[in-house]
C-alpha cells in the first residue's frame, strides 16, 4: 500500500512540475511582449532602439554609453528577470529574429542554447 501512494505522489508530483514549467514559459513570454512594447516607445522618443551595450538598462536608467538619448525617460522601474531569477538578454541588432532585436530568456537551464524563450518564438506563434 505504502508503495502504490509513494508511486502516485511521485507521479502527482511529476505532473504539477510539468505546469509550473508552463506557467514560467507562458510569464517569460508575456514579459517579453511587454518589454518588446517599452522598446518601441523608447525607439519612438529617441529615434533608435538602445544598442546592445546600452542593453534593456536603458529602459531603466540614462544610458551613459553612446547614443545618450535626448528624450529618455524611465520606462522600467528595475532590470526585468526572467522566473528563473535571471536578467532577460537583449541583442541589437537582431541575430535570431525577424524583428530589429531580440529579446530573451536563458530558460530553465540558464544557457544559451536552442530552448531560449525569444522574440523570434513568439513571432512564429502568430
Amino acid at each position: 500500500m505504502i508503495t502504490i501512494v509513494s508511486i502516485l505522489s511521485a507521479a502527482l508530483i511529476y505532473g504539477i512540475k510539468g505546469n509550473v514549467d508552463v506557467a514560467k514559459e507562458t510569464r517569460v513570454e508575456s514579459d517579453i511582449k511587454a518589454i518588446i512594447t517599452q522598446i518601441k516607445v523608447y525607439e519612438a522618443r529617441n529615434l533608435q532602439p538602445p544598442t546592445t551595450e546600452q542593453g534593456l538598462k536603458a529602459l531603466v536608467e540614462v544610458p551613459t554609453i553612446e547614443p545618450i538619448p535626448e528624450r529618455w525617460t524611465q520606462l522600467l522601474e528595475e532590470m526585468p528577470k526572467d522566473p528563473w531569477k535571471r536578467e532577460l538578454r537583449y541583442v541589437y541588432p537582431a541575430k535570431r529574429s525577424k524583428a530589429d532585436y531580440d529579446v530573451f530568456s536563458l530558460g530553465a537551464d540558464g544557457i544559451e542554447s536552442a530552448d531560449d524563450i525569444g522574440n523570434w518564438k513568439l513571432s512564429a506563434q502568430k
